[in-house]
């Protein structure tokens, strides 16, 4: 039993007012420990600020390229070296950069105008930001005005004898469609299933605008800026009033697509308003933060195990800020809590340990792929791949594997811990979900952690520290501890 768990609440508060201020550096006065008690070493409480610290509002929701996002990465840089890892390579570079435009929103207005019908005349509606309606936060600046027209899922692969678009005059309208695919087990349709794919697609038709249908309004990040085009998230229940007209609403539409597996797309009466005032920071960089622990084998160390979890998030809305507590500030922690516990180690392992926190994750895996393009030199091979990602809600642990072999050293290494729920074999169809797909597409083994949940506000701006339950992370960080020793060992 964790000791948070086992102390009243006044005395978690001392003990946290008295440990913060002197935990983020390794205590000289301590001994060096083995990996027999390393487990024994992680702390609920250490995990736990690290997350308040990085949703704090001075780092505006860690949109990559962000300022913001930016002071984040140094802040965990400085954990890093001063846990004593090393930094990726002979110039002490500890921030791995990459490319990453993004625009700043500041401001939008949406208004649907719904057809007069016989019984009514046309009735207009101004829907209420972040509530009803979200621009993606890749969304240019101006003003369009046009028809709603329902597209399916937005696809155009008359190549695999589908085509939303089909028949189907999208010039000057917005196109409406639903996110994921018509058939989820065929891996031909994975490409289409990413929003860069479904706005350039709507583009080419000459659509001004697409309008993304989902049970709930999230933040979202991921795309790029197309000049003269609107992209926004709508919640179901908004959807439905323009469906209305067609006598159907968007769950039953959902589900006949998916039954049926074939287009069925249509126009409506609807005209929809839609303002967006952005700034576009084409130029600026995210940033990887990567920090070696090095192994103790003269062969294996050329082998490494990287540990990794997004920083990033996805920034703020006027003045709401998207502080993604769990996802993913809990990765971000569980990742640095158990680079301190390898550092400390007396006896390090046979493979080093490269700790990455990632950047861009949200905008498209952008530092992953980034990073596996660009491994340090050092090494000669990634042995395997440890990923967290939204681990800080719930009270079991689920993890997905590539392959028996992973699966069979998660068992074994949950055998103390008993954290462990559910678990799953990682899909073809996985390919945008988390940082781990970088490694995958790459033929590197992985497992991917995450909480059992429920994740109640992903996306939203109700993912606060709060949510946060600092013994599900620190049972997290314990099992992937095992697991990556376990891996960095064997023969």
């Amino acid at each position: 039993m964790h000791l948070f768990r086992s102390l009243s609440k006044k005395s978690v508060l001392f003990l946290f007012l008295i440990l913060i201020p002197h935990s983020f550096q390794l205590d000289a006065q301590r001994s060096s420990i083995d990996a027999r008690n390393a487990p024994e070493f992680i702390q609920p409480l250490l995990i736990y600020e690290y997350c308040r610290i990085l949703t704090s509002p001075k780092y505006t929701g860690r949109l990559t390229g962000s300022v913001g996002f930016t002071e984040a990465a140094l802040w965990i840089e400085t954990q890093l070296r001063g846990w004593g890892l090393q930094p990726m390579d002979t110039a002490g570079h500890y921030l791995q950069g990459f490319p990453a435009a993004y625009s700043e929103i500041k401001n939008a207005s949406m208004t649907i105008i719904l057809p007069a019908t016989a019984d009514s005349a046309a009735r207009k509606f101004v829907l209420e930001p972040v509530k009803d309606f979200l621009p993606f936060f890749s969304a240019d600046s101006g003003t369009q005005s046009g028809k709603a027209v329902f597209a399916g899922w937005g696809i155009s692969a008359p190549e695999l004898g589908y085509d939303d678009y089909a028949g189907l005059d999208v010039r000057g309208k917005f196109v409406m469609c639903f996110r994921k695919t018509p058939d989820p087990s065929d891996d031909r349709f994975t490409p289409f299933n990413e929003s860069r794919r479904r706005m350039s697609i709507a583009k080419e038709h000459g659509a001004i605008g697409v309008i993304a249908l989902n049970d709930e309004v999230l933040a979202h990040p991921y795309g790029d800026r197309i000049a003269n085009f609107i992209p926004v998230m709508i919640a179901f229940k908004t959807a439905d009033m323009i469906l209305e007209e067609k006598g159907t609403r968007c769950d039953s539409l959902k589900a006949v697509l998916l039954r049926t597996k074939k287009p069925s797309s249509f126009e409506t009466g609807t005209v929809i308003e839609c303002t967006v005032s952005s700034h576009y920071h084409p130029d600026e960089r995210g940033y990887n933060v990567v920090g070696i622990i090095k192994g103790s084998d003269s062969t294996l160390k050329k082998e490494c195990i990287v540990i990794g979890a997004h920083a990033d998030h996805c920034g703020q809305f006027k003045n709401k800020i998207f502080s993604g507590a769990d996802d993913n500030a809990s990765g971000t922690a569980v990742v640095m809590e158990i680079a301190r516990t390898f550092a400390t180690l007396n006896v390090k392992p046979k493979r080093s340990i490269v700790v990455v926190l990632f950047g861009g994750e949200e905008m498209g895996l952008k530092g992953s792929e980034y990073f596996v393009s660009h491994i340090p030199q050092k090494f000669s091979k990634v042995a395997g791949m440890l990923n967290f990602d939204m681990v800080g809600e719930g009270d079991g642990t689920n993890c997905s594997f590539s392959s028996p072999d992973f699966k069979n050293i998660l068992i074994e290494a949950d055998g103390p811990v008993g954290t462990l729920q559910n678990t799953h074999l990682m899909k073809k169809d996985e390919a945008l979900l988390s940082d781990y797909a970088s490694f995958l597409k790459q033929g590197i083994p992985c497992l991917s952690f995450s909480s059992n949940g429920p994740h109640l506000s992903y996306h939203q701006t109700g993912d606060t520290l709060y949510r946060l339950n600092p013994d599900i992370m620190a049972d997290v960080a314990i099992l992937g501890f095992r697991a990556a020793y376990i891996i960095a060992n064997r023969e």
